[in-house]
């Protein structure tokens, strides 16, 4: 996973590093910027591989928080996002960066900490007043404070709690710009709490002794979104390829079977749970 994870990284600081936009190079390629925890998950590489194999366009990808996702986006440097911030996507639409948010998959974050958990949030159904307890104690609590899908969910959290944490409790992890799985690592190294999304905690689970103390709350529903990037602001943007793969990711007999099943035989469960419209619309039928 460190060699993995360097490879991205030295990826992304040269992609960055050339002037012109090498999207919409070739019909038959995509460049895709998404956030890091469905990279590290292995779902992205899957669909990439099985779009592939169907079609014969290619889908390469980078990885970064929402935040800086949107931003290379911003740069023209893609043809399609993949993140998890409605705020933030829905402002990069609006500024006519992207055509359109479209639904794919969703899952959820957790709340973990120690088993001996000092602050007594387990069981609670309410994420906003387990954090507040969190605040109350002072119980030290690692964010990874980089504006990515996973940083501005918890901010929203404590914002409808009426909350700005705050002070030597409220811990600012240095590289949480990396992602989610070393974010969890450095939580689970301290035995302090940190919100995290369940897919990557079923992926480390049998690596650390953290657990998860607060799930299923409405507001830790994690919905992840497709942006194609606007052809008409990045005129090399390529958009025909995208949406040839933004359709087959979306169809309930492509993308979307795949989203259904994946981890299940690794984990027990799916990891991500497929919400595009198409999937709604039939399952809305059959049921």
């Amino acid at each position: 996973m460190k060699n993995t994870r360097a490879a991205i990284l030295f990826f992304f600081i040269a992609f960055l590093a050339v002037p012109a936009c090498i999207c919409g190079a070739a019909d038959d390629f995509v460049f895709m910027a998404s956030t890091i925890g469905p990279i590290d998950s292995g779902i992205i590489g899957a669909l990439e591989d099985h779009f592939e194999k169907d079609t014969g366009i290619r889908v390469r990808h980078v990885g970064a928080g929402t935040g800086a996702t949107l931003d290379i986006a911003k740069k023209g440097n893609v043809d399609l996002v993949l993140v998890h911030a409605r705020s933030l996507e829905e402002k990069f639409v609006a500024e006519g960066y992207g055509t359109e948010r479209i639904d794919l998959m969703y899952n959820d974050f957790v709340i973990v900490g120690p088993q001996s958990d000092p602050a007594g949030i387990k069981g609670m159904k309410n994420a906003g007043e387990a954090l507040k307890k969190i605040a109350d104690r002072k119980a030290p609590f690692l964010t990874r404070g980089d504006k990515s899908g996973t940083h501005v969910t918890e901010l929203v959290i404590w914002e409808k709690r009426g909350m700005k944490p705050a002070g030597d409790w409220y811990i600012v992890y240095e590289k949480g710009a990396e992602g989610n799985m070393p974010t969890l690592r450095e939580a689970d190294k301290r035995g302090i709490y940190t919100l995290m999304d369940r897919a990557t905690y079923l992926s480390l689970q049998k690596e650390i002794k953290l657990v998860v103390l607060v799930e299923k709350d409405e507001a830790l529903l994690n919905f992840i979104t497709l942006i194609p990037v606007n052809p008409k602001k990045f005129p090399r943007v390529n958009a025909q390829a995208v949406m040839t793969y933004v359709k087959w990711l979306t169809s309930p007999d492509k993308g979307q079977l795949i989203i259904r099943d994946f981890g299940k035989d690794k984990f027990g469960s799916p990891l991500f749970f497929p919400n595009s419209k198409e999937w709604r619309a039939r399952n809305a039928v059959q049921k």
